[in-house]
């Protein structure tokens, strides 16, 4: 019986060993316990000590507190891990809180249980407004059209653009009454128009709808050939572009043929550099002092040219009461075969035989003069005289025009 109760208390104490070096392993707070000693005392034998002793628990390495943190205030275990969140509360200031916030929570929710499908249907939804125009009834596309719609062109520019012929005698066609615009007789060139809507008439004859493309043409003009574009003018430069207008109906069919025109003048005597064009926003824009585009020059001129010449150049003179000075003057070095000496001249003015008028004022006298350059574009150096050559978004870039 003796034995029977002795190994009962060490089973006993056995187990309380195991649950207290678990415990203590769970908690590293938990302190050490001292040695036990369980004793069995009988009468009729003597008494069974058991020894029993706890290992001391495997240290931790704790992380170092804060400097306003104290480490007996803190309740959290080894194991845990604290996440803070800075979130705004509702009064609008910023404070602490261990839970995330609410609205990430729904939306890491919404994320694990959103369904492929409804993407896939949004995402054609979306494709579909995005592609197709909305649909409009006939009573709003007519509200639409007659209150919110382009106001249209002036119908002398539109006469001019489709080739009638220039602004001025467009707007004279329109003060004679041989302009009808939808059956009536219009006698006003500031009217509003669309060509593609309104039914114009000129002389009996119903103007295109489609209006033609605007043309650029970059031109070595020849010596002898006058800028003006009249139709009694047998030399004129926009002659040198007949071929051009000859090809335009089978390269655009079913548009009217343009109405081509320089921008600017040179006088008969100048070569060069000429643009032709049939916009007429662009040549405004060209011709226009307001543009700053500077246009060089090379002057061939009659004997030797000394620096009281250049300084005579490139102090001006007036022209039309304004005083017009050159941007820069330089004499070019000569050529082996030609005997002249030649003058670099760029002004920016472009009044009328400017060039010519300084160098007169300088006193000397102009053999040849050629334009060359035009802003940021050059005569190609291989273009043959009288020949043209169609620019580029480039090159009409190069000249300040943005098409």
């Amino acid at each position: 019986m003796a034995a029977s109760a002795a190994s009962t208390v060490a089973a006993a104490a056995t187990m309380a060993a195991l649950t207290l070096h678990r415990f203590s392993k769970s908690n590293s707070s938990f302190r050490t316990l001292p040695r036990l000693t369980c004793s069995l005392s009988s009468s009729s034998s003597p008494p069974l000590k058991f020894n029993i002793s706890f290992a001391p628990p495997k240290p931790k390495p704790k992380p170092n507190p804060g400097p306003e943190t104290d480490p007996e205030d803190d309740d959290t275990g080894p194991d845990q891990f604290l996440v803070p969140w800075i979130v705004r509360g509702e009064d609008g200031n910023l404070k602490l809180q261990t839970q995330p916030p609410a609205r990430l929570l729904n939306a890491i929710a919404t994320a694990e249980t959103g369904s492929k499908k409804k993407t896939k249907k949004s995402e054609k939804e979306v494709k579909a407004t995005t592609t197709s125009p909305p649909q409009r009834s006939k009573a709003a596309r007519r509200f639409y059209n007659e209150n919110f719609r382009d106001p249209g062109t002036r119908l002398s520019k539109v006469l001019a653009a489709s080739g009638v012929a220039s602004r001025r005698s467009c707007e004279e066609l329109i003060f004679e009454g041989k302009v009808t615009v939808n059956g009536s007789v219009c006698s006003t060139p500031q009217t509003r128009v669309d060509p593609a809507k309104d039914v114009i008439y000129v002389n009996g004859s119903r103007l295109p709808k489609r209006l033609p493309h605007k043309v650029y043409l970059a031109l070595n003009k020849p010596k002898g050939y006058i800028c003006s574009s009249g139709e009694n003018e047998s030399k004129s430069v926009v002659s040198l572009c007949d071929d051009f207008l000859k090809t335009w109906g089978k390269n655009h069919p079913g548009v009217p043929t343009p109405r081509l025109f320089t921008v600017g003048r040179l006088d008969v005597a100048t070569t060069g550099l000429i643009i032709v064009t049939n916009d007429g926003d662009f040549a405004q824009k060209l011709s226009h002092p307001s543009s700053n585009l500077t246009k060089e020059y090379i002057a061939t001129v009659e004997g030797s040219v000394y620096k009281r010449h250049l300084i005579a150049i490139s102090e001006g003179t007036t022209i039309d009461d304004v005083h017009c000075v050159p941007d820069s003057v330089e004499l070019l070095p000569r050529l082996p075969d030609v005997q002249r000496s030649r003058l670099r001249i760029v002004v920016h003015d472009g009044r009328k035989h400017e060039v010519r008028e300084l160098v007169k004022c300088a006193g000397l006298e102009i053999y040849s003069l050629k334009r060359v350059r035009i802003g940021g574009f050059k005569l190609p150096s291989d273009l043959g005289i009288g020949k043209y050559v169609e620019l580029n978004p480039e090159n009409l870039k190069a000249l300040g025009w943005k098409s």
